[in-house]
């Protein structure tokens, strides 16, 4: 097998993914050409404004459908209150919120006819208790009539309250998500483009941010008997596909495990090893190392059709939610220096890669940061060779360069940065 990362004599880089197969070239001149900026509306902030931005936003909560689960921080920790009813939404400001998106990729009626999907009884009970409420039927009602009015269908008549329980327990035993930061700018924002993105938060706030995302992943995995597989992903800012520019994820269970985890899986069966031999000891041979610390390990990516970062647990337990709380901490401190690293202004998209709990084959859980910064035009249609403007060396050299300015700045956890990094941090455990 041909090495999947060659250096041409005229400086083209050929890449081919070592689990996608997505060949990709990287063109000489074009490598060190600046990261695209988002063109975010420069717009001074009115007294108040920014928890009001968007319909994520803090002073908003009314405008989302009805609240999953939310993050509290007090002097005593952390804790997670669930199924607020509407007359108790505003009693104190999450750090992070669990909701479900109005408009499912995967709709609960498509669960039901398919898999004859039953929603749970104390989701019918929270629908009920959230009904008696004048203000919860009104919220609701608010949120039905929009989702109708967009889709073209009729929402529950106002004296059918039979079909206003039918139509609340679909909207909350839905399967698609959405975990949302408190933030849309930071804290002191002057003007709108001061935008909050994954690399702003503390480590410990991206910590929260992680840690209750992966709540939300087992909790759908044990909601949806017949979901095969949950996708995790965060699209920050317009150009990465985000409706909104504040920070939130999309959890979506489907049906299927999709034709890459297929292909994964059985290459897993030549080789429970692939991750260790093809991604990481190729890394390590092509000075492709970023970063680590005792939990996780980072790494430019390659074959990938944006400029890419990579972040493996090096835990032996594959499951996130099976993760110790420090293993679960050090994951979040190393995809939240990347994310510091990448900047607020570039547009990225985070996707999460983890074992289904079905497959026997070993897996690590890991993350990839993709950075938008071109957009694929008809070339890559009709060869289905892609162009990434950035190649992986340069990526590593980029990342590296801003971790070390961010440690020195005590921005980011505590991680051993290039050529600190050790043998040991290269080794995954999972198999």
């Amino acid at each position: 097998m041909a090495h999947p990362l060659v250096r041409l004599a005229d400086g083209t880089v050929m890449q081919v993914g070592p689990l996608t197969g997505t060949q990709v070239w990287s063109v000489p001149g074009r490598s060190h050409r600046p990261l695209d900026r988002a063109q975010v509306p420069h717009e001074a902030l009115e007294p108040g404004a920014a928890s009001r931005l968007c319909a994520f936003c803090s002073d908003r909560y009314l405008e989302t459908t009805p609240e999953k689960s939310r993050l509290v921080r007090t002097p005593d920790g952390a804790r997670i209150d669930r199924r607020r009813l509407a007359s108790h939404l505003f009693d104190d400001v999450a750090q992070v919120r669990r909701f479900a998106n109005l408009f499912e990729i995967v709709s609960t009626t498509s669960w039901r006819v398919n898999h004859g999907f039953i929603p749970s009884a104390d989701t019918v009970a929270w629908a009920t208790a959230y009904l008696a409420e004048p203000e919860g039927e009104a919220h609701v009602r608010d949120l039905l009539h929009h989702r109708a009015t967009s889709a073209g269908v009729v929402a529950p008549a106002a004296g059918d309250a039979a079909a206003l329980l039918e139509a609340t327990v679909d909207l909350l035993a839905g399967s698609h998500d959405l975990v949302v930061a408190r933030r849309h700018v930071v804290d002191g924002a002057t003007h709108t483009d001061q935008l909050a993105s994954a690399g702003t938060l503390t480590p410990a706030e991206h910590a929260d941010f992680i840690a209750f995302t992966v709540d939300t992943l087992a909790d759908l995995y044990a909601r949806q008997p017949a979901a095969r597989y949950v996708a995790v992903f965060q699209n920050w800012l317009r150009e990465a596909g985000a409706s909104f520019e504040h920070l939130h994820k999309q959890l979506v269970a489907i049906d299927a495990n999709g034709p890459q985890l297929q292909r994964e899986a059985g290459m897993l069966r030549e080789d429970p090893l692939l991750y260790q031999r093809a991604v990481v000891d190729l890394a390590r041979g092509d000075r492709l190392v970023i970063a680590a610390n005792d939990h996780a390990v980072a790494l430019a990516g390659v074959g990938h059709r944006y400029p890419g970062v990579e972040v493996y647990s090096t835990s032996d337990r594959q499951l996130p939610w099976e993760h110790t709380p420090q293993e679960m901490r050090g994951f979040s401190d190393l995809l939240h220096a990347v994310h510091a690293a990448t900047g607020p202004a570039v547009p990225t998209n985070e996707e999460w890669h983890h074992r289904p709990p079905e497959l026997a084959a070993p897996m690590p859980w890991r993350a990839v940061i993709k950075w938008r910064v071109h957009v694929p035009a008809g070339f890559e249609g009709g060869t289905k060779i892609y162009v990434n403007t950035i190649d992986p060396w340069t990526v590593r050299e980029r990342v590296v360069t801003e971790l070390l300015a961010l440690r020195e700045e005590g921005a980011v956890a505590p991680l051993r940065i290039g050529d600190e990094v050790t043998a040991a941090d290269l080794r995954l455990r999972y198999a």
